[in-house]
Parts: C-alpha cells; sequence; structure tokens
C-alpha cells in the first residue's frame, strides 16, 4: 500500500484554470455494484451487530391411527454478525497547488474518494481483495463470494463448458448451468453481477436456426439484444445485471457472479465523513514520517467509512447442508 502518494502540480494541471476552457467533463463515480443488489440492514450504533437466523426446520408428521402419538419438533437458531470496519483514505495536496486553483479541487477529489471505497468494497466482497478477517467469519468462513462459490462448488469454467460443446445460453441458464447450481440449493437467482466484457459475450448470443441441411446454427435474431436501434438492457432470467465500471472486477478472474442478493447484507456504522488535517504527520506502516503537513506547507483530505458485510445463509427445506449450501455462483474464464 502506498504512503507517500501525493496530488502535485502535474497530477492537478488538469484542475488548474487555462484560457481555453475551465470546464472539466468527469464521468459520475461509479457506485458499489453490490450495494445495489444486496440487502441494506439499518445502520449499526455499534461495532457488531447480532442477527438470529434460522438453524433448523420444523417437521411435521402423520398420526398413526385414532390413538396414535403426536410427535414433536422444535426450531433452532444461532447467532450470526455484521461486523463493522474502517476504510480510510489520505489524500495530502500541497497548499502551493491550492492557491494555483480558482476551481474546487475537494469538490473533485471528494467524489472520486466515494468511488474508491465503492471500489474496494466491491472487490473485497466478491473476490476477497484485502478483505477483512471479521469479514470473512462473517460470509461463512469464505474470502469473499468467488471463494464461497468455489469452496461449494458453484464455479463453471466457460472455455471448458464451450469447448464441450455447450453455447453461452446453456452455459447460464441451461440445466447444469450457472444459474442451476444456486436454484439446487433452494434459493432464487435475483440479480448478476459481471466484467464489462461479458456484455459483448452476451450480444453475440443469437437463436439457432436450421442451416437447410442437416444441423442448427446459431444464425438467428440476437438474444438478449431487443433492438440493433435501442441501447442494451440486459437481463438475464428477467433479472437485472449490473456492468461495474469502477474496476473490481478483472475478466481474468471473473466473468460474473449470479444469486439470491438477499442473502447477503450490509450495513453501514459511519457514513462518509470528512476532515481537513493541516497540522498532522503522515507515517507509513513502519512509523516513518512521510509528510509533515505544517512543515511542509500541505494540507490533506481524511476520507473515512465504517461499515460491514455478512452472509448468514440460514437453513432451508431444499438443502439443510451448510458446508454445501450456497446463494451464488461464478462464471470464470
Amino acid at each position: 500500500m502506498p504512503y507517500n502518494s501525493i496530488i502535485n502540480r502535474t497530477d492537478a494541471e488538469a484542475l488548474i484554470p487555462e484560457e481555453v476552457s475551465r470546464e472539466i467533463i468527469q464521468e459520475v463515480p461509479t457506485s458499489s455494484s453490490v450495494m445495489q443488489l444486496a440487502r441494506k440492514l439499518p445502520n449499526m450504533s455499534r461495532k457488531q451487530r447480532k442477527m438470529p437466523v434460522l438453524d433448523a426446520l420444523i417437521s411435521a408428521y402423520f398420526v398413526n391411527g385414532d390413538t396414535g402419538l403426536k410427535q414433536t419438533s422444535e426450531a433452532a437458531w444461532t447467532n450470526k454478525y455484521v461486523t463493522a470496519e474502517e476504510m480510510a483514505v489520505i489524500v495530502p495536496i500541497p497548499e502551493a497547488v491550492l492557491e494555483d486553483e480558482d476551481y474546487d479541487i475537494w469538490g473533485e477529489v471528494k467524489p472520486r474518494i466515494v468511488e474508491a471505497f465503492g471500489r474496494a468494497f466491491d472487490a473485497a466482497v466478491v473476490l476477497g481483495t484485502n478483505i477483512p478477517a471479521a469479514w470473512v467469519i462473517d460470509m461463512g468462513n469464505h474470502s469473499g463470494l468467488l471463494d464461497g462459490c468455489t469452496d461449494a462448488s458453484h464455479v463453471v469454467d466457460l472455455s471448458t463448458q464451450l469447448a464441450a460443446g455447450k453455447d453461452m445460453f446453456d452455459v447460464i441458464l441451461g440445466e447444469g448451468g450457472l444459474l442451476s447450481f444456486v436454484e439446487e440449493d433452494g434459493y432464487e437467482v435475483n440479480g448478476h453481477v459481471a466484467s464489462l466484457t461479458m456484455k459483448a459475450k452476451l450480444r453475440g448470443v443469437r437463436a439457432k436456426v436450421f442451416n437447410g441441411v442437416d444441423s442448427m446454427v446459431p444464425a438467428g435474431e440476437p438474444i438478449f439484444v431487443r433492438s440493433m436501434q435501442e441501447s442494451g438492457r440486459y437481463e438475464l432470467d428477467g433479472t437485472p445485471i449490473l456492468f461495474p465500471k469502477n474496476g473490481a472486477i478483472p475478466a481474468d478472474s471473473l466473468l460474473q457472479v449470479s444469486g439470491d442478493w438477499n442473502q447477503l447484507v450490509y450495513s453501514i456504522r459511519t457514513d462518509v465523513t470528512y476532515k481537513i488535517l493541516t497540522e498532522a504527520v503522515i507515517q507509513d506502516n513502519t512509523g516513518t514520517i512521510i509528510y509533515n503537513l505544517a512543515q511542509q506547507d500541505m494540507v490533506a483530505l481524511r476520507a473515512v467509512m465504517r461499515l460491514g458485510v455478512a452472509l448468514p445463509n440460514p437453513i432451508n427445506a431444499v438443502n439443510q447442508d451448510v458446508a454445501t449450501r450456497f446463494p451464488f455462483s461464478a462464471l470464470v474464464p
């Protein structure tokens, strides 16, 4: 992790006004795709939130004859937790650079910090990148969704499936396909998060038509594109698919994760808060002072966010084995 990165005069060049134009065109910061699909719990008032989760199902029995004894049954619960962990970033900038600006540089930096938080959250939850140890426990001892899919044997290798003669439609929607793993464990798939490269793969899926000789070939109308004139609205089996543009899901690691996103919960303890630092020192992980803001005529923007995520994975009637029950599946290259 870098500790000596700053916004210098070169980095701020686009923000320093020039004679030709003062406008800056930026993309709208990409929000977290995971947060859009997962279920948000009420904000946390402390570091950890406890959630009782059903751990054993009630059973019903037929009574044998007029005088048969009625059997008893019981339900059981276990406690699951959401633990808030801190995400933070400090952006130092020399005061001399600020003095050159008649543009609100902090107004430009703040949205990018929020975007960085979204990228870090998505990467941690989906791929396990830099995931806190407490989140691993709260997600059922899985280092992200991909790790959980691997443990539950819910991973589909696209290249292997295509080599076996299957097409994209079968790989995703067919029997033994991506969505079937989730459904076989008693869940309904209600959303998908995919890398940007999946857009082209889905656009290329065409209906099969008879070639006039002896076989069916994929030469019909596109299946996932309603019209060549209107922008593509991507859905799989009637459920939304999101393509994050924050760089959290590289195509060489994961193409798509699908599942019942209601099972994944998150909670925020502290929303993004900002503080301007003017008289502080910034140290690296060894304790070495990298910047002395007062001595070096610098200021810094510190942004902090505390939030937690969990995958309670309660028992259901279809699959009562927690070792094999998982509400997500993954498509890998």
